[in-house]
């Protein structure tokens, strides 16, 4: 699914004064001709009265947009059974149009996604990696949720006013009803972002946790909060106005360290990011880790190829977990994300079971570590003391939720995931959102 990453990446060249073209960070445009994909969506309410929208959360990016009544070349139907909902302002008794002049269209303006229309309005257009568009206006208006006091279990509606866009034009893969959502949930690190606008109000913490489900039903939460479970590890985040960047040193697979040297990850960057299906490794690397675990499965596995990526014919009467290596990512602070077979492999569904193919795409500078390698984890984004921490966990069951006053719960609901609120224990902040995970696995 495409991610809002190009002015991210933009800036990251003009910082750094590196003038190459964004072309070469378009990697990964075809992933889904070789893989499912697994995108994770939840829903939110907006407006008054309020209505449901599914969107993609990512922490790939800032800006919440959905679709509007009027979108040109928005999908009105998706294989992901879901049915579409457009926004309508003019139907929403809280909305209100944001003028090129009014305040809140400042930070938008500078960060260089906005644009004034022909009437005034405070517009914006983002492109893609898989170069497609969206663009449309912004708005602000309510966003609605459940508020579940300590002590009650009957929920109480509350709402904030955020601002956020309402796409009016798409091109691209954005206009194909594969993965059609309602929009994107934008929960990077830059002032634009929802998280930024409910903490910037003391509405809620600066930390957020999320643990998704990893299986074929997917499911999971995200919560605004910390999510409080024994072995959480912690890294420093590194200074990103956006992303949410840290430092990686060195890959280990089967327990030998790779000879990568660590500033071919720290020249482009090591970030996480939700709206990611995979992962990718700069390119020197990934090709010693393609090298290393070849080596090691080499002997009861064929290397092969699919679409560029590296695979292995694997018989079927052979254990995966148990004849591929583990591989540890280990960061600055002395943390370590060990990964299971399972959590950098995937099955390609173009061949006959048996093939299966490393998870990690080829990146020319950038390495993301995606939901291949977020899955069945607790991760927690602490912005208060500027760390990232997680944890393996069993992402059906509920975790441990600091709060006190009181927590938000998302009007969520799905067959594939519940979440009882009662089982989360009072803690100490102030305020959570709570959002149940729909994860649909689809295939182009």
């Amino acid at each position: 699914f495409p991610f809002p990453l190009l002015p991210h990446l933009y800036q990251y060249l003009v910082d750094s004064k590196q003038k190459q073209g964004l072309t070469v960070f378009c990697f990964c445009c075809c992933y889904s001709c070789v893989f499912f994909d697994r995108l994770y969506y939840t829903k939110i309410n907006l407006g008054s009265p309020p209505r449901e929208f599914n969107v993609l959360i990512d922490t790939g990016s800032d800006v919440l947009w959905v679709m509007s009544n009027t979108c040109v070349n928005c999908p009105r139907s998706s294989n992901l059974q879901i049915q579409p909902t457009f926004y309508d302002a003019t139907a929403s008794s809280t909305a209100r149009v944001i003028p090129c002049s009014h305040k809140d269209c400042a930070p938008f303006s500078k960060s260089g996604t906005s644009w004034c229309s022909s009437n005034g309005q405070c517009g914006y257009t983002f492109q893609y990696l898989d170069l497609s568009v969206t663009s449309g206006v912004y708005v602000k208006d309510e966003l609605r949720f459940d508020s579940i006091l300590p002590g009650s279990t009957i929920p109480k509606s509350r709402s904030a006013p955020i601002v956020f866009g309402v796409s009016t034009y798409q091109s691209g893969r954005l206009t194909s009803t594969q993965h059609a959502v309602d929009g994107i949930l934008g929960f990077g690190r830059g002032d634009l972002s929802v998280y930024s606008q409910l903490s910037s109000t003391g509405l809620t913490p600066r930390v957020f946790s999320h643990c998704l489900k990893g299986d074929g039903m997917g499911g999971g939460i995200f919560v605004l909060g910390k999510i409080l479970e024994q072995g959480i590890v912690y890294t420093p985040l590194t200074p990103s106005k956006h992303l949410y960047y840290v430092h990686l040193q060195s890959i280990a697979v089967s327990g030998d360290m790779l000879g990568v040297d660590p500033v071919v990850f720290t020249n482009g960057g090591t970030f996480f990011d939700t709206g990611t299906t995979h992962a990718y490794l700069v390119d020197e690397a990934h090709d010693q880790f393609v090298n290393a675990v070849t080596t090691v499965v080499s002997q009861s596995a064929a290397p092969t190829t699919r679409r560029g990526f590296q695979c292995y014919l694997v018989n079927s009467s052979v254990s995966v977990s148990q004849l591929f290596p583990a591989v540890s990512l280990h960061f600055d602070g002395g943390a370590s994300l060990v990964l299971k077979p399972e959590e950098y492999l995937v099955q390609s569904f173009l061949d006959p079971a048996g093939i299966w193919c490393l998870g990690f795409g080829k990146s020319p500078q950038l390495t993301i570590l995606g939901e291949l390698v977020l899955k069945d984890k607790i991760f927690v984004y602490d912005l208060i003391h500027q760390q990232i921490g997680w944890t393996h966990f069993n992402c059906s069951s509920a975790p441990n939720v600091s709060i006190s006053r009181d927590y938000f719960v998302s009007s969520a609901h799905s067959s594939l995931s519940t979440c009882s609120t009662g089982s989360l224990p009072l803690g100490i902040i102030t305020s959570v959102f709570l959002f149940v995970f729909l994860v649909k696995i689809v295939q182009s």
